[in-house]
């Protein structure tokens, strides 16, 4: 990336859709659940197809449906706006809201090795389901494991010990999961 911040710095929040009337708005697919992100003011680095990075402050935001509308600074017109659909959206991770004691960026558990409680290792997760009750890890298993992946429930009788820092989640699996 050509950003200031390093690459571990930035979290990946959405994508560029399309645009919206002839102002330069954008529309864009949020990855992040928290819409206080989009808040007019901070500042987005904007990835095109080039690899350029590129930041951008929000000057007006609104959420629509399951999109966001967003005027950008220096985006003013319906030519600047297009250029930059299907471009990756991303916030540094300092400007993200602080979080709740034992909850998670999913940026920050994707790839986390996960073992059970007897220390077997299962896999890394490599995608998050979210669902109505709890998110579901979708853990993908080492090679010759009996299965090419496991899905694990968010739930704290579950997922007994996250280590962000170690990069190790610790899980006691339901019996029949397996």
């Amino acid at each position: 990336m050509n950003s200031t911040n390093a690459p571990d710095d930035l979290i990946h929040i959405g994508k560029i859709i399309g645009v919206h009337g002839v102002n330069g708005a954008v529309r864009m697919y949020p990855y992040a659940e928290s819409k206080e992100c989009f808040a007019p003011g901070n500042t987005l680095v904007i990835v095109d197809a080039h690899g350029a990075s590129i930041p951008y402050e929000i000057i007006r935001s609104q959420a629509y449906k399951t999109i966001m509308r967003m005027t950008l600074a220096r985006v003013t017109t319906r030519e600047l706006a297009e250029a930059l659909v299907g471009s990756d959206v991303f916030i540094a991770k300092s400007a993200l809201p602080p979080l709740e004691p034992d909850t998670y960026y999913w940026s920050d558990l994707i790839g986390i090795r996960v073992y059970t409680a007897a220390g077997e290792h299962l896999g890394e997760i490599a995608q998050i389901i979210p669902t109505g009750a709890n998110d579901v890890y979708v853990v993908k298993t080492p090679a010759g494991y009996p299965v090419g992946e496991i899905l694990i429930p968010a739930i704290a009788s579950v997922v007994l010990d996250t280590d962000v820092e170690q990069r190790r989640m610790t899980v006691e699996l339901p019996e029949g999961l397996l």
